[in-house]
């Protein structure tokens, strides 16, 4: 493999074989900066991962409902040459970690194993919303009420094209400035804030996700820089390295901005929003890239 052409791998998912929405301004940028990048499926057995000089994980979805395999390959990979890196993967796959946020404000979380513990959450919060642990894109969220909804404890399909989802699961208060405010999601890259975006939900519904009749905006960074950055300081701490990458995503509870995810593993970069972050990306990329002698 030549040095002087470093072949970047970017791991997507079998129903997105040429990337994420907006692919095509990422690849122009890796292009402009002498990369050679390919999308390939992470689950295929056939891409020879050790051959990459680089690989960064991209529109990986599907993971959710494989999360075992899916960290399980991760791990296999060259963390040498993995951006942000497999430790971080099996951390911010599961919303547990929401309940080990140290000194970050957060959504007030509770972990259930079963109905029982989803009852005792919706009791405590009043209006709840409940979500797999392990899930993605708005899929198994319910918005309850009564803790004696027959839905707690089931599998759900929010989605045609979704599978059912089931648990462990998350319990949080509907923070009801969702439907006012809606859900700020600003990204990182190589230590600098790039861009933020503003997120709506859809008529009748509390989830931002497209799917759903959500809305993005690109926006100003305004008055989050300094949270956003403390999640950046924080996990650096955690992980005794700075992130290549992170996404985090804030509401307003009480008055005040506190994270209510941070995405470590393979945010979007919304370039059919704004081809914003495809530079700054593809910067990260080859600062990251470490070529192979042929």
């Amino acid at each position: 493999m030549s040095a002087s052409h470093p072949t970047v791998l970017l791991a997507t998912s079998g129903d997105l074989p040429h990337g994420e929405p907006g692919a095509a301004a990422l690849d122009a940028a890796l292009a402009q900066r002498g990369l050679h990048a390919t999308w390939a499926r992470w689950d295929d057995p056939e891409v020879d991962w050790g051959a990459a000089d680089l690989v960064a994980l991209r529109s990986t979805w599907d993971y959710v409902t494989r999360h075992g395999a899916f960290v399980a390959w991760t791990q296999s990979l060259d963390q040498s040459r993995l951006l942000n890196g497999a430790d971080v993967f099996a951390w911010n796959h599961d919303k547990r970690y929401l309940t080990d946020l140290g000194d970050l404000p957060v959504v007030p979380t509770l972990l259930a194993d079963d109905r029982a513990g989803l009852v005792d959450g919706v009791r405590r919060f009043g209006t709840a919303v409940v979500k797999p642990r392990v899930g993605a894109g708005g899929a198994g969220l319910l918005v309850v009420t009564d803790p004696e909804d027959d839905r707690l404890g089931r599998p759900v399909r929010s989605h045609p094209d979704y599978p059912e989802v089931g648990g462990p699961w998350v319990v949080q208060p509907l923070v009801e400035s969702i439907r006012t405010h809606g859900e700020v999601s600003v990204y990182v890259i190589d230590g600098r804030i790039t861009q933020r975006f503003d997120k709506q939900p859809g008529a009748g519904d509390v989830r931002v996700n497209e799917e759903f009749g959500g809305r993005v905006r690109a926006a100003d960074t305004g008055d989050v820089a300094d949270l956003v950055m403390q999640a950046y300081d924080d996990l650096a701490a955690r992980f005794a390295r700075p992130m290549d990458y992170l996404r985090v995503d804030l509401l307003r509870w009480q008055d005040a901005w506190v994270v209510s995810e941070l995405e470590l593993i393979e945010p979007g970069l919304y370039l059919d929003v704004s081809t914003a972050n495809a530079g700054p990306f593809a910067d990260l990329v080859a600062a990251r890239t470490r070529p192979r002698s042929v």
